[in-house]
């Protein structure tokens, strides 16, 4: 295809040719989906579109936004949001870019939903502790239909980024707090459900970190200065605020799996699991308390 000057082809190829020279990683698809936003258009249909021409005003929006990524700046940050699951939630600097290891949590929770109402047949709530943008815990609400789910974080402006995606879906079975841990919650909530994705790299882990993560994402939302006494306290916080027979399911640092187990079972969960994610990774620990019923 003969390439036009001003046309989109055109502008696709210097951009991907520019974030080439910087070291970008994959140029040429965050070129495409910078470009698919700032069109509204969906990526695929940019291949039908090479011939058509590019506005002034959408030149120099698609330019500006090239030059950011070139600064490493993530493209989510740059469109403002990031596919999830089966859901596209709005993102922010304020809050983590939910990743594929999250919508692994998510998707084995969706899989277990005949079996969490064979376990709870009364119905269940869940609370999406250290919510971020709220991918879990919204997507666990339009997935599994649960009576309420709570979500709670630190992050005064990750809540307001999490409500923002509870009214784009016109999710009303929802409620926010902005809490370190459980501390702002009503003290009579319980729930049968926790699920987390806490922060959980250690600082000295912080040389190894790519910069687009380092220098754009909430650092409040990724490192911990002890990964131990960090996760102690997110223990405790969820052990009390589960009923008899509560699941807790959370992400975590493979490298610190089987110490944050073995500290979890020390403090009173009567079962765990560790999960592998798709890189066979063990990313995910699954535990429960004693059911009413004993064992």
């Amino acid at each position: 295809m003969a390439e036009q000057p001003g046309t989109l082809l055109f502008y696709l190829k210097r951009s991907t040719e520019f974030l080439e020279k910087k070291e970008i990683p994959n140029p040429r698809v965050d070129a495409e989906w910078i470009l698919s936003d700032l069109l509204n258009l969906p990526r695929i249909k940019l291949y039908s579109q090479f011939e058509m021409p590019l506005s002034p005003k959408e030149i120099d929006l698609y330019r500006e936004r090239i030059v950011e990524r070139s600064k490493r700046k993530p493209v989510a940050y740059i469109i403002g949001k990031k596919g999830f699951h089966q859901f596209e939630y709005l993102v922010s600097e304020d809050v983590l870019i939910p990743r594929p290891e999250t919508e692994e949590l998510v998707d084995y929770l969706y899989k277990q939903k005949e079996t969490l109402n064979q376990e709870f047949p009364g119905g269940f709530q869940i609370w999406d502790l250290c919510s971020g943008s709220g991918c879990i815990g919204l997507s666990l609400s339009q997935l599994l239909r649960p009576h309420h789910v709570v979500l709670s974080d630190i992050s005064e402006k990750a809540i307001g980024t999490s409500k923002r995606n509870a009214e784009k879906y016109q999710l009303t079975d929802v409620s926010f707090y902005v809490s370190n841990l459980d501390e702002s919650l009503p003290s009579d909530l319980q729930f049968e459900i926790i699920v987390s994705n806490p922060p959980y790299i250690p600082e000295t882990e912080k040389k190894e970190i790519m910069p687009d993560v380092l220098e754009y994402e909430p650092h409040l939302a990724l490192f911990v200065n002890d990964i131990l006494e960090f996760h102690r306290a997110l223990f405790l916080s969820a052990k009390q605020r589960l009923k008899p027979g509560g699941w807790f399911l959370m992400e975590t640092h493979p490298g610190y799996i089987h110490e944050l187990e073995n500290l979890a079972l020390s403090l009173g969960f009567v079962s765990s699991q560790r999960i592998l994610d798709s890189s066979k990774k063990e990313r995910f620990l699954f535990l429960k308390t004693e059911s009413q019923f004993g064992s």
